[in-house]
């Protein structure tokens, strides 16, 4: 499956710093209840330029195992796997679900590296164009009954693509600053859920953890 998926993917693009598989080829076999999605791979495209998206590829299909998660599995800034920022906030979310890490697939909008959003701003156009294939080949061949974004932009840009615009549910934090996740859907019946990103947004504490309503959007026949 996942050669099938990489052939999706412009030869242009294999060649530039990035990467694609957030999990492993179990997350990307069979039918699943949630596929992740980020906007872009984070860090430095110059310090980084010898980390392609082509050798991302080839590093998950030659050296980690099927089961194999980037939140669970790889060590982040040099820190434990699993323990870096973002990481326990992916788990804790995947563990409230009754998911395996290893077997929910995980990727990124646009698969360019870069250190911040605003630098990729005059090409996103074109690089989510160029990415779809792959995600719409994702979409169809597993199924999944959710797609959730982290954060409003890599959101919007599937709600776009999807034409998920009606809104099913939502979670608002029981904090002061209030900020929501919300769940959508097209008339297909693709669900899209537009998360706060765990970058930011602490999952592991009760009043900012979006959980139940991800839980409610997959188990959900709308």
């Amino acid at each position: 499956m996942i050669e099938r998926l990489v052939e999706k993917i412009p030869s242009n693009l294999k060649k530039r710093s990035g990467s694609v598989f957030y999990s492993g080829v179990d997350a990307f076999t069979g039918n699943k209840d949630l596929y992740i999605l980020g906007l872009n791979p984070g860090g430095s495209p110059e310090e980084q330029s010898d980390e392609t998206v082509d050798s991302s590829i080839q590093h998950i299909m030659e050296n980690e195992t099927n089961n194999w998660s980037a939140y669970r599995d790889q060590s982040w800034q040099g820190a434990k796997p699993g323990t870096w920022k973002m990481q326990p906030r992916v788990l804790h979310l995947l563990d409230n679900l009754n998911l395996n890490p290893g077997e929910v697939p995980s990727s990124n909008v646009i698969f360019v590296r870069s250190a911040r959003e605003s630098n990729i701003s005059n090409e996103v156009s074109d690089l989510i164009e160029q990415c779809w294939p792959f995600h719409s080949a994702v979409i169809e061949k597993l199924g999944p009954k959710a797609i959730l974004c982290f954060g409003k932009t890599a959101g919007q840009h599937l709600k776009k693509k999807l034409g998920a615009n009606k809104l099913i549910d939502e979670f608002v934090e029981t904090n002061n600053r209030r900020w929501k996740s919300q769940a959508f859907i097209n008339n297909d019946g693709v669900k899209v859920i537009v998360a706060t990103h765990p970058s930011i947004a602490d999952w592991t504490a009760p009043d900012t953890d979006p959980s139940n309503m991800i839980r409610r959007v997959i188990a959900s026949n709308a």
